[in-house]
Formats: C-alpha cells, structure tokens, sequence
C-alpha cells in the first residue's frame, strides 16, 4: 500500500503509472483524476476518479464502459482481462461456474450488449455469482439511458474498491 502523503507527491506519470489500470485499460481517467491533487483524503481520491469520469465526453465514457469484460465471459476463460478484474471475479467464485452456469451468464452477456451495446457491469467484489445474476436479470430490461448511468456507477465502485486495496487510509 501507498500512504495519500505519498500519492499526492508522485510526478503525474508515475501517479498514472501506479494508478492508470484502476479503470480498466482506460488511464486517462488516473491522469485526470491525478491533475485534482493534491486530496485531502483516500474518499477524496476516489471522488477525483469518479468525477473525471463523469467529466469527460460521452464517447470517452463509453469507452471506459467498453474496455469492461464480460461477467464470466470469454475473456475470463482465456485469462486475458486485467489482473484486477480477475482477482475481483475469481472472489466472487465466477472461475469456478458449471458448464450449466457459464452458459446463462453467456446468454446474459450477449442479451445484455445487445439491448445497450455496451457490456453489463457490476463492482463485483463481495458479491456471489447468484447475486450476479440477480442483478443481471433485474437490469436487463432497464432504458439504455439508466443502465448508462448504472454503468457508471458501477465503474464508480470498482475504483473504489481498487484504490481502497492500494492506497492506505491515512
């Protein structure tokens, strides 16, 4: 872990650097969240991430949306997602699906990006795979313009959770 005294003297790209990857392949959120230091707290950090996102043009935002995989999904079978975002579903038991479970989150998935053309998101640290599809199930049938925003703060929460496992609360 990294103290906030010390995040808020890292130079621009070493912040990028270190925190670049807390949204997924997308480090110009760490570069614009980093140009809001120095903060004043670790909830300081995580709000300066979450309102460079909410800043930004809609087609960068959906990009970051984008960049997500899919909740068990190919990507995750291949091992080609980021390290975060195979530790966060390997804790939330979706490397151990049945063949029988792979194959619902996989109509789910391709239901899901069909209806919004974006992948569905979920912060899925603490969760179990049968609240994960809960949650799918409930939001499928949603308007594109509120499952947009329910991408987005989901997102929110997944920076929270990272920046929580590396940065010390001070």
């Amino acid at each position: 872990m990294i103290s906030l005294t010390d995040v808020n003297v890292l130079p621009i790209d070493s912040f990028v650097d270190r925190f670049g990857d807390v949204a997924e392949h997308s480090p110009w959120v760490a570069e614009a969240a980093g140009a809001l230091r120095p903060f004043a707290s670790r909830e300081a950090m995580v709000l300066a991430f979450a309102q460079a996102v909410r800043t930004a043009p809609r087609s960068l935002q959906l990009k970051l949306v984008n960049a997500h995989p899919d909740l068990a999904g190919r990507a995750a079978r291949a091992g080609i997602m980021a390290a975060d975002s195979v530790k966060e579903q390997a804790g939330a038991g979706l490397d151990t699906l049945t063949d029988e479970e792979y194959a619902r989150f996989t109509d789910l998935n391709d239901r899901y990006r069909a209806r919004f053309g974006f992948p569905f998101i979920l912060a899925v640290k603490g969760a179990t795979k049968h609240r994960i599809l809960e949650s799918f199930a409930e939001r499928v049938g949603n308007a594109p313009a509120v499952e947009f925003e329910n991408a987005l703060g989901q997102i929110a929460r997944i920076f929270r959770f990272r920046i929580e496992d590396r940065v010390s609360p001070d």
